[in-house]
């Protein structure tokens, strides 16, 4: 995948392209998402990169750095070094992109209840993830789409809508969806 498949994967989620607002990208790793989200959102909006790795991020902010000089209008990115699952002192944030990042948790409801308190009403979380439900030493516990049906509206998000989707050669496919705060 490259960074057009990324922004693909992303676009039919962001609710407002242009605008402004605090968005998170939780697990940012290296930024391939970040970056993508950087340009949906233009200008006008902050992505918080949160990630354990402190090498990544700072691929991550030099890759950004590019990114910017490339199109003038992107996002703020701004990186931290932290684990998502704990208290990140955020709240009433506009969406919450995770991108692979999910499926590193074996018990994914704790980890929806802190995002869903860090997202304002009718928030998006954007989730990009392998349509699989069996994972491998990469790629642990993956969660299809039929299964992010199901725990999305258990965890009090709305029903998620597929976005987009990729052919995988790991895994089936990569698919993107969008559940709103409820």
């Amino acid at each position: 995948m490259d960074h057009a498949d990324h922004v693909r994967l992303l676009r039919k989620g962001v609710p407002n392209p242009g605008g402004s607002g605090v968005w998170l990208d939780l697990g940012a790793g290296e930024g391939a998402f970040t970056l993508a989200l950087a340009e949906l959102l233009g200008g006008g909006s902050t992505i918080h990169a949160i990630d354990r790795d402190a090498a990544s991020l700072e691929v991550l902010s030099s890759r950004y750095a590019r990114l910017e000089r490339r199109l003038g209008a992107a996002a703020r990115v701004e990186t931290r070094v932290a684990d998502f699952t704990k208290d990140l002192g955020f709240s009433e944030i506009e969406g919450i992109v995770m991108a692979n990042s999910l499926h590193f948790h074996r018990n994914k409801a704790p980890v929806l209840a802190r995002v869903h308190g860090m997202l304002k009403e009718e928030a998006p979380l954007l989730l990009v993830e392998y349509d699989a439900d069996r994972g491998n030493p990469w790629v642990p516990y993956p969660i299809s789409f039929e299964t992010w049906r199901t725990l999305a509206t258990a965890s009090g998000f709305s029903e998620p809508r597929l976005l987009d989707s990729e052919p995988s050669r790991f895994m089936s496919r990569i698919y993107s969806a969008a559940a709103t705060k409820v």
